[in-house]
């Protein structure tokens, strides 16, 4: 079997090195050299409008910024422009669990059915192990990413009307594939589920409940599920991968603890400052209790989960950190607590890198930034028996599976490495040979036996990879 996709697992980013010299990988990036990062991003890459980086530490928050919130609104971004954060939101969560259990109202442990009549939702069990709150928290209920009864119709927007009730409707008929805390799997129902358990302890919807018990604390006025007016007129426009307009996701009802909040630079270093111990704050202890506890499993690069929280240790530093991804924006939330140092970063249109790399190089200059330009491609037609021919699931490794299916009238590509949870198109440049538009690679469908390919080449930074056809 061949070893791990070359940098698949980080996005499938190129993330060639921003600078080659020694020194640089050894400092914290200069303002010039951010502002370059943010630049490349949106004028040459053309993958946002406009990006605002917040950085967090004890000698005060400093607010980098650059592009403009539209193609035709031409008003800069800055540390108020509104974005919205997705899963990020699950943070959000996350502190309000910790700061319920810190107060005695729920135990991490407890049964997530204790919150919910059994009359009205039946949660799903395996054999004799229920899922308990932590569980929820730590993406290791053996929940799915997403419920399988959407009723939306739009592939754009796919949570578009979905109700608590068809959130119980789907959680009373699922059937847990594993034991629940016993294995990773990253989960919108998951954290959905969890918003509603809190909300119904609470006594408050989930939208004032996290205001009266983690926004308003802090002081964070900007960062709401439902935005008000002013809120509204000061946000970057959504964009897809290609800077087409884009739709706000609908991520509300069930699955709101999910997703759901918009936010602004200024408000998150508001977050940050807290989470650093550089702000005092009542909710310090939940902080800390966040990070605790912690799973195996998480997103790439990930050594740990905690509730929330992703978990990277290489030994000489540990960050924590969550991204988003949600229709038309992507984002990144990290610190270092013993560096002092906290990074947040926003963008408007949602990309495959989208400031993940950014945010991390601030956080551990060893990290690279994919600064280069990817090569032309000229997409082609091809007939619809020709891509039926690619359709499959291919193997390179134990823990690497791509899944190519059709949608709509081309092919789509899904990984669990990719570190977003949409499906990926690939588009065709000849008969064989397909490019993805979100980041630089192509993959080659080869050797085509009874209908089918039997083989797919992964081409990334001058390396190729071979994938087995397994159906």
């Amino acid at each position: 079997m061949p070893g791990p996709m070359p940098n698949r697992a980080a996005l499938a980013c190129s993330l060639l090195a921003f600078a080659a010299t020694p020194a640089f990988a050894q400092t914290f990036p200069s303002d010039a050299q951010i502002l370059q990062m943010l630049s490349t991003r949106v004028d040459l890459q053309k993958h946002a409008t406009g990006i605002v980086v917040g950085i967090a530490g004890p000698k005060g928050n400093r607010v980098l910024a650059y592009g403009t919130r539209g193609l035709d609104d031409r008003t800069l971004v800055d540390g108020n422009t509104v974005y919205d954060i997705g899963s990020v939101t699950k943070i959000f969560t996350a502190l309000l669990l910790a700061g319920m259990a810190q107060r005695g109202e729920v135990s991490l442990g407890d049964p997530v059915q204790l919150y919910f009549d059994a009359n009205k939702v039946k949660l799903p069990a395996y054999g004799g192990s229920v899922m308990t709150l932590a569980d929820l928290a730590t993406h290791s209920s053996g929940l799915p990413l997403r419920p399988g009864n959407l009723v939306s119709k739009d592939p754009h927007n796919q949570y578009a009307g979905y109700t608590t009730e068809d959130l119980y409707a789907f959680l009373s008929s699922y059937r847990l594939k594993w034991a629940p805390g016993s294995r990773y799997e990253y989960s919108n129902v998951g954290f959905g589920l969890l918003g509603l358990a809190l909300s119904h302890r609470g006594k408050l919807d989930f939208p004032d409940l996290l205001r009266t018990r983690v926004t308003q604390p802090l002081g964070m006025k900007d960062t709401s599920i439902l935005p008000s007016a002013d809120m509204q007129r000061r946000e970057a426009l959504p964009y897809d991968y290609q800077l087409k307009p884009a739709v706000h996701s609908e991520m509300t009802g069930g699955l709101a603890g999910a997703g759901a909040l918009r936010s602004t630079a200024n408000d998150l270093l508001k977050l940050l400052d807290a989470f650093l111990g550089i702000r005092k704050s009542a909710l310090a202890p939940a902080m800390q209790a966040m990070t605790a506890l912690r799973r195996a499993g998480g997103m790439h690069p990930a050594t740990a989960i905690a509730l929330g929280w992703n978990i990277y240790d290489d030994g000489a530093r540990e960050i924590v950190w969550k991204n988003g991804s949600v229709n038309g924006y992507r984002s990144f939330l990290g610190y270092d607590a013993k560096a002092q140092l906290g990074i947040v970063a926003l963008a408007n249109a949602q990309t495959g890198e989208g400031v993940d790399d950014i945010g991390m190089h601030l956080l551990d200059p060893s990290r690279p930034v994919d600064m280069h330009m990817p090569p032309p491609h000229r997409e082609i037609a091809l007939a619809s028996a020709i891509l039926e021919q690619y359709v499959g699931a291919y193997r390179f490794s134990p823990t690497d599976l791509l899944v190519v299916t059709r949608e709509g009238g081309g092919l789509v590509a899904s990984d669990s490495n990719f570190g977003t949870e949409d499906k990926i198109g690939i588009f065709p440049e000849s008969p064989r040979e397909f490019f993805f538009r979100v980041f630089d690679a192509e993959v080659t469908f080869d050797a085509v036996a009874n209908g089918h390919a039997t083989r797919a080449v992964w081409h990334q930074d001058g390396a190729d990879q071979t994938g087995t056809r397994t159906d």
